[in-house]
C-alpha cells in the first residue's frame, strides 16, 4: 500500500488529468453495454431491460434466416473490401510522392488541396454528389452529352453506386489520411538519404528501399485497424446517397439497423445484428493481428 500511496501523492496531478477521459468512456463506452443484453430480449419499453422476457438466439437466428441476410453480407463485404483495395495504398502514394517533393510550397499547395475535402461534411459532400452526376444538369453528363455520349442517373444505378462510393472516400480522406505516413517519413534519419544519394540510387530506388521500409511498420499497424472495423462501413454516406433505385446495391447492415431498429422500432432485433456485426469486427482484428504477429515483427499488441 506504501508504494500506491506514495503514486497518489507524486502524480496525483497526473491522475486527476486521466479522469476525464476516464470518466467519459465509463460513461458513454462501458456504461451503454449493458443494454446490449437486449439483443438476447424479447424488448418491450413499458417494461424495461430487466422485465423484459429472455429469448436466447431468437433475434440472431431471425436474422440469419432472413431473405436480406446474404444481400447485406455481400453489399457490407463488397463496399468495404473495394474501400480497403482500392483506398488504403493511395494515402500511402500521397505521401511517398509529397515526400519527394522538392519545392516547398508547390509541396504545401498540393498539401492544403488534398487535405480540404475532408473537412467537408457527408451531407454537403452527397449534395455535391447528386449536383455533379445530375442525369439532367450534372456537370459529368454535360461532358458527356457534349462528347456525343448518353446521359446516365449515376445514382440511379446500382452498378455505379460501389464506384461513386469508393472514388469519392478516397477524394475526401486520401490527403487526410496520409498524415500519418508524412509524419512516419519524416522520423527516418537523413542520413539514409544522403548516403543513397552518395551512392547513386535514383528516385525510385530510394522509394524502394528507404521510404516504403520506413513506414511499412506504421502500413501494418493502420491496415489491422482497417480490418477491425470492415464491417462497420460509414452509415450516413451509404444512407443519404441510398434511393429507391439502387437499394439493392446500397442496403449495407449499419443502414439496415437503422431501418428495423429506429424507424421500425425492432429494438431487440437491431441489437442483435449489432452485436453479431461487432463480433464478427473483433474476431478479424484479432485475426489479422495474430498473422500479423507470425509473418512480421509489427503488430498492435
Amino acid at each position: 500500500m506504501k508504494p500506491l500511496k506514495r503514486m497518489w501523492i507524486r502524480d496525483w496531478q497526473l491522475l486527476v488529468l486521466c479522469l476525464l477521459p476516464i470518466t467519459y468512456y465509463l460513461i458513454f463506452h462501458y456504461l451503454p453495454m449493458y443494454g446490449v443484453q437486449i439483443a438476447f430480449k424479447n424488448y418491450i419499453a413499458a417494461r424495461g431491460i430487466t422485465g423484459s422476457p429472455w429469448v436466447g438466439f431468437k433475434q440472431f437466428e431471425r436474422f440469419f434466416n432472413s431473405y436480406q441476410f446474404w444481400p447485406l453480407i455481400k453489399n457490407t463485404l463488397s463496399l468495404s473490401l473495394s474501400q480497403l483495395i482500392f483506398g488504403f495504398p493511395v494515402p500511402i502514394f500521397l505521401a511517398i510522392m509529397l515526400n519527394q517533393l522538392k519545392h516547398y510550397k508547390f509541396k504545401k499547395f498540393i498539401q492544403t488541396v488534398t487535405y480540404c475535402p475532408h473537412f467537408i461534411s457527408i451531407i454537403v459532400m452527397t449534395g455535391m454528389l447528386y449536383i455533379f452526376l445530375s442525369p439532367r444538369n450534372g456537370l459529368v453528363n454535360l461532358l458527356m452529352k457534349a462528347l456525343g455520349n448518353e446521359t446516365i442517373f449515376f445514382l440511379g444505378d446500382p452498378a455505379w453506386f460501389r464506384p461513386i462510393f469508393v472514388l469519392s472516400g478516397i477524394w475526401q480522406n486520401a490527403g487526410w489520411n496520409a498524415i500519418i505516413y508524412i509524419a512516419a517519413l519524416a522520423a527516418i534519419s537523413p542520413d539514409l538519404y544522403e548516403a543513397a544519394q552518395i551512392d547513386g540510387a535514383n528516385k525510385f530506388q530510394i522509394i524502394r528501399h528507404i521510404d516504403i521500409p520506413g513506414i511499412l511498420p506504421t502500413a501494418i499497424m493502420m491496415f489491422i485497424l482497417e480490418i477491425g472495423k470492415i464491417m462497420n462501413i460509414g452509415f450516413q454516406k451509404a444512407y443519404l446517397m441510398q434511393n429507391g433505385l439502387n437499394i439493392s446495391a446500397s442496403e449495407i447492415i449499419p443502414t439496415y439497423i437503422y431501418k428495423v431498429g429506429l424507424i421500425d422500432a425492432q429494438f431487440s432485433y437491431s441489437a442483435a445484428i449489432g452485436l453479431f456485426n461487432n463480433i464478427i469486427n473483433i474476431i478479424l482484428l484479432v485475426s489479422v493481428n495474430r498473422l500479423a504477429q507470425k509473418t512480421s515483427e509489427h503488430s498492435l499488441w
